[in-house]
């Protein structure tokens, strides 16, 4: 085993000593943070060990082989199962994004199409909220601005995943950052005519560790009264929390939560999650970085994704996926399309490795 492989083996085993301990479990954050570095390193340490039991049990038949040739078939089989390990602890071995594991703060902003934009924002809204069902997370919407016919001009939603897993809602939505094209007849389109409308998605990891202080002097914090649909106040005190980020011009708002604190306290996480995010692509742009930032204007000739509701066709422009399902891709059904997202990015990692 090569010298990396040694040092994260170690550090597996160092893992479930401490998480052994009761005492470590007092500070549960600090137990968490060590029970989600344990599940990344555990997949490692399965294939490493599978690996290594593959080629001593290969070694032990082509020794038995040389003697009794009833071997020769169990050798050949075990020699064809370890390009196969060797492959997949590369993969393994390959620099994972820190974030992985996070939860997400997702944004979905109308663009050009006016009233039909809004409609499919809403439309891309219920598929995430449908997949994350799905994938058993909780989503919760934390704000959002309707439109007159039931969409939405732009809406916030907060994703959760289902605890210490190395993967994580970040490592499945990561992808879905960019601007989404729909082609469809609006329902405000008389004749029939097939219209072109965009919306835009920003996905934002939600980080434990504070990485971007936030001074409290940059903040300019206003609250009004929580609406529904329509503009209807739904709450009778100013409960609902604007804060506006001076420096960055960033906006933020809360109004789910039942006070003004809970609501406060919400929006400056998601705040911290835009903070960062701004600040990692500032670093990468700053480093000539070549990985992919997220598109921040809702422009349709800047497309990664295609709804074609004619044909009933999903297409994903980076990396030329095609598929006829659409009903069932709007109604949460996305693993095919990220599976092929994700695939293409160890193909590149792997490469540039």
């Amino acid at each position: 085993m090569t010298a990396p492989l040694d040092t994260l083996l170690a550090e597996h085993a160092e893992l479930e000593a401490k998480l052994a301990d009761p005492s470590v479990h007092a500070d549960q954050a600090g137990a968490r943070k060590l029970g989600k570095r344990y599940a990344e390193l555990t997949p490692i340490v399965r294939t490493a060990r599978e690996l290594e039991q593959v080629r001593d049990d290969l070694e032990a038949a082509r020794e038995l082989a040389a003697e009794d040739p009833a071997f020769a078939a169990e050798a050949e089989e075990l020699a064809a199962r370890v390009p196969a390990l060797e492959e997949k602890l590369t993969e393994l071995l390959l620099p994972r994004d820190p974030h992985d594991s996070a939860d997400v703060v997702l944004e979905i902003k109308s663009g050009e199409g006016g009233e039909e934009s809004a409609l499919f924002a809403g439309d891309l809204l219920r598929m995430y909220l449908r997949y994350a069902e799905r994938q058993g997370w909780k989503a919760e919407v934390l704000d959002g601005t309707d439109s007159d016919l039931g969409g939405f001009k732009d809406v916030t939603v907060a994703i959760k995943g289902r605890g210490d897993s190395p993967d994580g809602v970040w490592s499945r939505l990561k992808y879905e950052g960019g601007v989404h094209r729909v082609q469809r007849v609006p329902v405000t389109e008389s004749q029939g005519r097939i219209h072109t409308s965009a919306a835009g998605v920003l996905v934002f990891p939600e980080t434990e560790d504070v990485e971007v202080e936030i001074d409290e002097n940059d903040l300019r914090v206003d609250v009004f009264r929580s609406s529904g649909k329509g503009g209807q106040s739904v709450n009778t005190t100013d409960s609902a929390v604007r804060i506006t980020h001076l420096p960055t011009g960033i906006v933020v708002s809360c109004q789910n939560e039942r006070s003004q604190l809970q609501n406060k306290a919400r929006a400056m996480q998601v705040l911290q999650a835009r903070l960062t995010a701004l600040a990692e692509e500032k670093a990468q742009q700053e480093a000539s970085d070549a990985r992919r930032t997220q598109i921040r204007t809702v422009d349709r000739s800047e497309r990664v994704r295609t709804y074609n509701f004619p044909e009933s066709r999903i297409s994903d422009h980076r990396v030329g996926y095609k598929a006829h399902n659409l009903d069932q891709v709007l109604d949460g059904d996305l693993d095919a399309v990220l599976d092929a997202l994700a695939a293409a990015d160890r193909a590149a990692r792997l490469s540039a490795s």
